[in-house]
Formats: structure tokens, sequence, C-alpha cells
């Protein structure tokens, strides 16, 4: 009998919010102060990361996801390294991701793994060729990306030589290279590739992203980055953030 759906492991692009404070007056007054950046975020998925908290009991989880909904923040999921949280998403009716973040995956690969048919087991090395084999030609775009619009680099690198405007959204999943300022958003190694890079000419972002790792920019960059030329790389699962100093 032909399968009517199969399981496999994905990643979905969400951002994390770290609480530091169970403090609903705290929390309400910041989401105040940067309502304007998270306006820019309303369709984005959030995942509120509990680890700085340590008892779930003293935790109002409901008036947490309510607070964030007034601000247009959809929560869809906690994270903590204690499984004791889990109950806790569970009485919101929300997922809950085990810290740290590499035995989360290697859990959702399992279940997929087990789910998926046996017609879909496939070697790593077999997805890694399929990947190469697939991947696109680069992308160049020759004009500004307007606020608003989204340009997505599937299976290949992009490069941007116009301006990316605030509100702007550029994803590839290869590097990404913006020869004008990125005032935007730019999300580089978007299927997972942890080694992709952003380079920047003139660092104004909003968002940067790599392989889902995100860092939202509601502060100015120090003076040696800010409108600088800049590089985003990953380096031991952390963003990093880089000058470009030409030799």
């Amino acid at each position: 009998m032909k399968a009517a759906f199969n399981v496999k492991s994905a990643r979905l692009d969400t951002l994390s919010v770290q609480l530091l404070s169970d403090d609903l007056t705290l929390i309400n007054h910041e989401l105040k102060q940067r309502a304007e950046r998270f306006g820019n975020l309303r369709n984005m998925p959030f995942t509120l990361d509990m680890q700085n908290l340590a008892n779930p009991a003293t935790v109002d989880l409901g008036k947490l996801i309510a607070l964030f909904a007034r601000h247009h923040l959809r929560i869809i999921a906690i994270r903590h390294s204690d499984v004791a949280w889990a109950n806790l998403a569970k009485q919101q009716n929300i997922a809950f991701s085990i810290l740290p973040e590499e035995q989360a995956n290697s859990r959702v690969k399992a279940v997929a793994e087990v789910l998926s048919p046996p017609s879909e087991n496939v070697t790593k090395e077999k997805i890694v060729s399929s990947v190469t084999e697939n991947a696109q030609p680069t992308l160049v775009i020759d004009r500004t990306i307007r606020t608003g619009q989204q340009v997505y680099a599937e299976k290949s690198d992009l490069i941007v030589l116009g301006l990316v405007s605030e509100g702007a959204e550029i994803i590839a999943d290869g590097n990404i290279h913006i020869y004008g300022p990125l005032r935007g958003r730019a999300l580089a190694g978007a299927a997972g590739n942890k080694d992709a890079r952003i380079f920047a000419q003139s660092m104004q972002a909003e968002l940067v992203s790599v392989a889902g790792i995100y860092r939202i920019f509601d502060q100015q960059l120090p003076a040696h980055l800010d409108h600088q030329p800049v590089q985003v790389f990953l380096q031991n699962d952390r963003l990093v953030l880089s000058a470009i100093q030409a030799h």
C-alpha cells in the first residue's frame, strides 16, 4: 500500500528568547521598549529558553505566553535541560525541547528514523552526495531588496549588489555576500549548514542567523563593526561577528 506521508527530521527557524527573570512586570517593560524591533518579526515563532530559571512551579507560563501574545509574539515551545519543565509545556499545549541542543537534535533524528518507512532510510553519505549534486548556481541580485521583500537562494550562495532595506529578508542555504548596506535580516545556512557565513560590506542589520542560530541587534554595534565590513560565522555554536580588514 502506498504511504500517505513520510516523517523526516527538519529545521524550523525560530527565535529563542532567553529569559533571565520570570517577573512579568519587568518582562512587559522590556517588551514595550523593544516593540518597534519585534514588529518586523511578527510572523516568526518563538521559543522561551528557561534555562536560567530553576523552579517550574514558580513560573506562570500561561501569563507569560499571553504577555508575549499581546506584543504579537507567538510562543510555540519552551526549552530547558531539566525534563521536569516538560509538564509545564504540556499544560499550555506547547512543545518542549530538551537542552543542550545537540541532545534535542539527536532525539528528533532518532524519532524520524523510527517513524519513516524502510524505503526512506538513506545513509548519511548518500544524503550529502544528493545535496552536492543538486546544488544550484550562485544567485546574484543586482537591485535593492526593499522593505517587506524576501529573497531565498535555495541550495546555493546569495550575492546582493544593492541595499538590503530595513524589514527586508534575505535567506540562503549557503553563504551570503552583501556589497551594499545590510539593514534588514540575513539568514545563511538555512538548511543547517553550520559552515555558512555572512559577509556584509556595511553592517547595520536588524538580525543575522547562521544555521538557525540568531542574533537580534537592538543596540548599536561597537564602532569597529557598526557600518563596517563584517563577517558572521559560527564558532562552537555561537555567532561571531568579526571585522573584515584588508591587508
